[in-house]
């Protein structure tokens, strides 16, 4: 048995290996010949190309090459067979046997002889026609995403409302009028960001702190709507805004930022002021003549010599200037406290002795329309610091109201719950109930409900308004549930101090 030397089996055994990888690579593999004769093709280089190895060897580099890519590749090929280089990289285009093309990273290096005679070219070829397909697609996407980001640009600065969108300290959409706003806001420039204190007041003209402003509001997330606040820094020129907030989720619930929409209400505040102005000084000017009208009904029926029928026909002049005095001094009360001018005239009330009295002033009332009239107070005094008189206003006007929209045979129900935590006063009542649709303007001046509209209950809307703005006044809520002819109840909920 013959024995081959050491060397001869290592180099044997180098070939192998060398052959196995190159058949096993994933990268295509080709031994080219200096004219660009493919001598050699791997498994992965026949599967890239859809040619058998017979059929790659039968080819040439020229003939597999894009033809917009062929230039640049043989002047590299001429450069390193004029020896300027031993090796280079390029990004070419191959054309696949059905036609189609295949995207490669090609990397070439020269095999010289040991007189330096060119023997031949070893091409690796990279297919990374998905990773350029992927990049077409990203760029394509990239292009159609600025294409509806400058549509949607256009639309929102031809709208009249600020519109905002942002995320954590700062701004990722704005419109023109926003912009407009912000420049009312901070003359000096807002540098984009979320959230900066400047030129906001309240409707009251009290500068807004960090936490008020509607910007903070959203990104804790709070959704609120047609929040009022005015801008600049000049009260003559500053402009009313009404801000509405909607959060922004992922979809599994994390937040990630607000939209805000700004629309400037400037005019509606003028207008409904001048309104307001107009009403308190109507009222006003009523006043002083439903007291003399009022005076003399009163000497009137007092005489000894006024005939029965007269005396009827005062009476109804008397309800009416009665009803009349009631809207007059609501219209009083509503206008106070639209512009601010109330202050509570706070005291140590007990609570429970100021809802049994209402509820004693009422009574009449409830029996004449056939009510049952129920009061539930705790039996030890209910004390808290509020306005007694305001507060009175309210449970008169909920208890009022509750007779007046409950039906004969009906029954209303007045319950005060004292806890360490504050006072809770509920009216409630089998009258006609609430719409659930008409819930969120119930407590707005003037509104009345279609139902109480339709059956002619007397009244102008603006004892609920008034109900919530003394509620508001001493740091509670006021709520009502229902539904249309199941009646309604209404929930005050009052801090103690």
């Amino acid at each position: 048995m013959t024995v081959e030397p050491v060397e001869s089996v290592e180099l044997v055994g180098g070939e192998v290996l060398w052959r196995m990888t190159v058949e096993h690579s994933p990268v295509g593999t080709t031994l080219v010949a200096p004219d660009g004769r493919l001598l050699s093709a791997n498994r992965a280089l026949c599967e890239m190309l859809g040619h058998t190895e017979e059929q790659i060897r039968a080819l040439t580099f020229q003939q597999i090459t894009h033809p917009d890519d062929l230039a640049a590749d043989l002047a590299l090929v001429a450069a390193t067979l004029a020896g300027e280089r031993s090796s280079y990289r390029l990004r070419k285009r191959y054309l696949h046997a059905d036609g189609h093309v295949v995207h490669g990273d090609l990397s070439v290096a020269l095999i010289r002889g040991a007189d330096g005679t060119p023997l031949h070219f070893v091409s690796q070829i990279l297919d990374v026609t998905e990773a350029v397909q992927y990049a077409e697609r990203l760029a394509a996407t990239s292009d159609e995403l600025e294409r509806q980001h400058r549509y949607l640009q256009a639309v929102l600065d031809s709208v009249d409302v600020g519109v905002a969108v942002h995320e954590t300290g700062g701004y990722v959409v704005t419109n023109r009028r926003h912009q407009d706003f912000i420049e009312l806001a901070h003359p000096e420039g807002a540098d984009g960001r979320a959230g900066r204190p400047g030129d906001l007041f309240s409707p009251s003209g009290r500068r807004l702190e960090a936490h008020e402003l509607p910007s903070n509001r959203a990104e804790a997330g709070e959704e609120f709507d047609d929040l009022i606040i005015e801008v600049g820094a000049d009260p003559a020129t500053r402009r009313a805004l009404a801000v509405s907030s909607r959060a922004i989720h992922t979809p599994e619930g994390d937040h990630l930022g607000a939209v805000l929409a700004y629309n400037d209400v400037t005019d509606l505040v003028r207008a409904l002021a001048a309104k307001d102005h107009f009403v308190a000084a109507v009222s006003h000017e009523l006043r002083t003549p439903l007291t003399s009208v009022l005076g003399n009904l009163e000497l009137l029926r007092d005489l000894d010599d006024v005939p029965a029928h007269v005396h009827d026909r005062l009476d109804v002049m008397e309800r009416n200037a009665i009803r009349l005095r009631e809207l007059v001094a609501d219209l009083l009360t509503v206008a106070q406290l639209t512009d601010g001018r109330v202050r509570l005239a706070r005291s140590e009330v007990d609570v429970g002795v100021l809802v049994v009295e209402a509820a004693d002033a009422v009574r009449p009332a409830a029996v004449a329309a056939g009510l049952d009239l129920s009061v539930d107070v705790p039996a030890s005094p209910v004390l808290a610091d509020v306005d007694g008189p305001r507060l009175r206003q309210v449970v008169d006007n909920l208890l009022g109201n509750a007779v007046k929209y409950t039906e004969p045979g009906g029954s209303v129900a007045v319950r005060l719950d004292a806890s360490p935590d504050g006072l809770e006063l509920t009216v409630a009542d089998t009258g006609i109930g609430v719409d659930p649709d008409e819930v969120g303007r119930l407590f707005s001046r003037f509104f009345r409900g279609a139902d109480a509209a339709s059956r002619h209950i007397p009244g102008a809307g603006l004892g609920l308004s008034i109900v919530r703005s003394i509620v508001d006044a001493h740091g509670g809520r006021v709520s009502v549930t229902g539904r249309p002819g199941e009646g309604s109840t209404f929930r005050v909920e009052l801090p103690l101090g």
